[in-house]
């Protein structure tokens, strides 16, 4: 019972002689926490007006915070002379490293991407991307995920790897984006007028860009009952006051609106019956109705 006493005393008056430090530990760990986010946002309005990126600007904010709050860190096993440690933690980093890489393979792999995709830029907050199987808009890039909103509202958060090793398209990097849709026209009517008429409507619609992204029409096929003339236009995908998906509808309804005011047929599919025994009666029936009468020839 004495030794335990003993013992006991012995880690009071150890702990007694660390209070002070810990309440300093304490403290450097708030203050390090409060800078580190400061500096945090201090680096990201600083990056966002010189790089003019904000997912750039973001990861080094980001990236900041936590260099300060670890540097926080290692000063605090100082302070409660665990500098030791500490130093071995700095010195054996590289071994620390091989070592966590095995064992956090996923979040190293994931980090190393991130800070791979903000400073390569592929895309940008804002910007409509497609990879993989996900098609949405950007929200933001941390140091594990690329936050994706699709179109039908959901969140989608990718792992920075992921993003790497997938093929990604952007839609809107440069700030073009082409579409096409076919329309077929009757064979008895002329092609080249129907081509003039289509390129004049498009070029009205709100949206559709001119100049070297003017609207172009070819013939794209000779179907069985059709001409089928390919449609092609460009829209400014910076410009926010008409959705691309309002422009193509616009477009198309207004192709078709041109066409028919100017005697240009729309024909449907025409269905072609075959008779291979001929030597059968073919039963014809003929239907005319009036209003408020009926009659059938046969």
């Amino acid at each position: 019972m004495h030794e335990i006493t003993t013992i006991l005393e012995s880690y009071w008056q150890t702990l007694q002689l660390l209070l002070p430090r810990l309440a300093i530990v304490v403290l450097v760990l708030i203050i390090a926490v409060f800078i580190g986010s400061k500096a945090g946002m201090l680096v990201t309005k600083g990056a966002a007006r010189r790089v003019k990126d904000p997912l750039l600007a973001r990861f080094l904010g980001t990236l900041s915070k936590w260099i300060l709050i670890l540097a926080g860190l290692l000063l605090s096993m100082l302070i409660l002379g665990l500098g030791g440690i500490a130093g071995g933690m700095v010195a054996g980093a590289g071994i620390s490293a091989f070592i966590i890489g095995f064992a956090f393979k996923d979040i190293g792999e994931n980090f190393l991407a991130g800070i791979i995709l903000a400073f390569s830029r592929p895309y940008g907050i804002g910007d409509w991307v497609e990879t993989g199987d996900t098609v949405g808009i950007v929200r933001s890039l941390d140091l594990r995920n690329t936050h994706i909103k699709t179109f039908d509202g959901k969140d989608v958060y990718i792992p920075n790897a992921i993003v790497i090793k997938t093929p990604l398209i952007n839609y809107t990097r440069d700030g073009f984006l082409r579409y096409e849709f076919v329309v077929g026209i009757d064979y008895e009517d002329d092609a080249d007028n129907a081509r003039k008429i289509i390129i004049d409507a498009v070029s009205e619609v709100n949206g559709v860009l001119g100049g070297e992204h003017a609207p172009e029409v070819y013939v794209d096929s000779l179907a069985v009952s059709t001409i089928n003339l390919k449609v092609y236009f460009w829209v400014d995908t910076f410009d926010e006051r008409k959705t691309n998906l309002q422009i193509l509808g616009d477009v198309m309804n207004r192709t078709k609106k041109a066409l028919l005011e100017h005697k240009i047929t729309l024909p449907a599919d025409i269905m072609e019956l075959k008779i291979y025994n001929e030597e059968l009666p073919i039963p014809i029936r003929l239907i005319r109705s009036k209003p408020g009468e009926r009659s059938e020839k046969k």
